[in-house]
């Protein structure tokens, strides 16, 4: 059991810090701006980001919206596999770990709403871009941590494998 608990000992506590900070921050726009209502104190930063309360049925930049039903069952189902997939992982793989915690917070985050209100409540306003959610940005930011840990390694099993090149060609040199 000690052990189970272990293998789960970044998950949890990352993927339940952005599930709270996640839930907290809509809790608040909901309760204190209407939908469609802007927000920003500061007049000069308004045209380039905004508090914006609005709300998604589809997933990510508005696509295919009224879809919600969908969208929670294969947020359940990833989340499912996460939690499954996750112990599998070494580990010295931190990258994923992290990143595997951040897209689970994100999921379970955006599949509250879903459930407890029928849609995704959505408030950062950046530019042209689509509004969007601590949620959302989790599973952004985790798919990039996930492909800069895989470069990462990628780079040093290269490197690995040259130092054994070059070790290898020493060797050969020393008993010639």
């Amino acid at each position: 059991m000690k052990k189970a608990l272990k293998s789960y000992s970044v998950l949890i506590p990352t993927a339940g810090l952005l599930i709270a900070l996640d839930q907290w921050t809509k809790s608040i726009v909901r309760q204190n701006l209407d939908l469609g209502e802007m927000w920003m104190p500061l007049d000069w930063l308004s045209p380039y980001a905004r508090v914006v309360h609005w709300y998604n049925t589809g997933v990510a930049f508005g696509m295919f919206q009224d879809k919600n039903l969908l969208f929670s069952i294969l947020a359940l189902a990833i989340s499912v596999f996460l939690i499954i997939f996750y112990p599998k992982l070494t580990e010295k793989d931190w990258f994923l770990r992290i990143a595997l915690g951040m897209q689970l917070g994100g999921s379970l985050g955006n599949l509250i709403d879903r459930i407890t209100i029928g849609h995704v409540t959505d408030f950062i306003s950046v530019g042209k871009f689509p509004v969007f959610n601590i949620a959302d940005a989790s599973i952004s930011v985790g798919v990039a941590v996930m492909i800069l840990g895989l470069f990462i390694e990628d780079r040093k099993e290269k490197q690995k494998k040259k130092a054994l090149e070059n070790l290898s060609d020493t060797l050969k040199k020393v008993n010639d």
